[in-house]
């Protein structure tokens, strides 16, 4: 079911004509990092055509991700709402690993407890593991899927003339078109809640709600001598066993920017910068030969997290003893200072 939104399209009419001397969010990326390889996660959340001169409207549609499309000439540009949120889930010690989407409180805000559903509904939700249990030879049942979380990129100009607060929800919500205490609206209400809670002690946090802010961000954080990089699967696969191949340490420990995408009607993502991240590239093949490279972060300070924080309740372990480590969605960034500025 899809809904129009006048609103937007206004606005996006008026950039297509009016402005062109708007940069689009790819070449925002161009000018502001020329020497940053643009991971998948970010492409694939880009309008290549944008500033083509084509009919656009926007839809809210349940169950198909939140997405923005522009279409080419003569077809519509749609915006489609799903119903999941991000969850991923680790067997340690040989337990499954499900890489995939589902409601609740994201695991990559560490103030919060597991719920209920998370423990007992599905006892291995989030993928986190010891940092020791990452090595070549290592094998793990993982499952890599797809997010329903389609939501793509507003440019800035658009994204800033929305309100984004929960004292504006109702306007918000009329604005998408979106029905009030449905599970779209409890998504909007979720993402906006965790976004102007507080942090954990030592890390800085920003809910980027344009490509442009998230590079702003990171590039305050770490400079602009950076690299991107995101999971990358080769295909979407059932459960299976991966054989860890090679192990390439990205970070010893020191500051990086972690990008988690949230559910919302466009592409907002929760960034947190901490100086206590260690950042790997993990690459991996599963039993049917599909390869994958995937992003794990080793968070070594925890002692500020929640201590009935999921990770600890998987992994049997208490806040500010050991390393914490997770893969990452293929739909989340991780941002790190180049090796040589580092």
């Amino acid at each position: 079911m899809g809904f129009h939104l006048p609103y937007i399209l206004a606005l996006l009419t008026f950039l297509l004509v009016a402005s062109h001397a708007v940069l689009s969010p790819e070449l925002y990326w161009k000018t502001s990092l020329p020497n940053t390889p643009m991971p998948k996660a970010v492409s694939d959340l880009l309008h290549p055509d944008f500033t083509e001169d084509k009919g656009t409207s926007v839809t809210v549609g349940k169950g198909s991700g939140v997405r923005v499309n522009t279409g080419k000439p003569g077809k519509r540009t749609n915006v489609g709402v799903g119903k999941g949120g991000v969850s991923v889930s680790t067997g340690h010690k040989g337990r499954p690993v499900y890489v995939g989407v589902n409601p609740g409180k994201s695991p990559f805000n560490y103030l919060y407890a597991a719920s209920e559903n998370q423990l007992h509904d599905n006892p291995n939700v989030a993928l986190f593991f010891l940092e020791e249990d990452i090595h070549p030879g290592a094998k793990m049942n993982l499952q890599f899927t797809k997010s329903s979380n389609k939501a793509t990129f507003l440019p800035r100009q658009v994204a800033e003339t929305i309100p984004f607060s929960s004292n504006k929800l109702p306007e918000i919500l009329s604005k998408f078109s979106v029905t009030p205490r449905s599970v779209e609206a409890e998504m909007i209400k979720k993402t906006l809640a965790e976004c102007e809670d507080s942090t954990v002690a030592g890390e800085e946090k920003h809910c980027a709600t344009s490509l442009e802010s998230m590079i702003d961000f990171s590039t305050s954080k770490l400079g602009k001598d950076v690299q991107a990089i995101s999971t990358e699967v080769e295909k979407e696969t059932a459960m299976q066993t991966y054989t860890v191949t090679q192990v390439e340490k990205k970070t010893a420990g020191g500051k990086a920017v972690a990008c988690h995408k949230q559910n919302y009607a466009y592409a907002v993502f929760y960034c947190h910068a901490t100086r206590t991240t260690k950042t790997y590239l993990v690459s991996m093949e599963g039993a049917d030969g599909t390869k994958a490279k995937a992003v794990a972060v080793c968070h070594t300070d925890t002692s500020a997290w929640n201590p009935k924080h999921l990770a600890f309740q998987v992994l049997k372990v208490k806040p500010g003893t050991v390393p914490v480590c997770h893969f990452l969605p293929e739909d989340h960034i991780v941002w790190i200072p180049n090796k040589k500025s580092a």
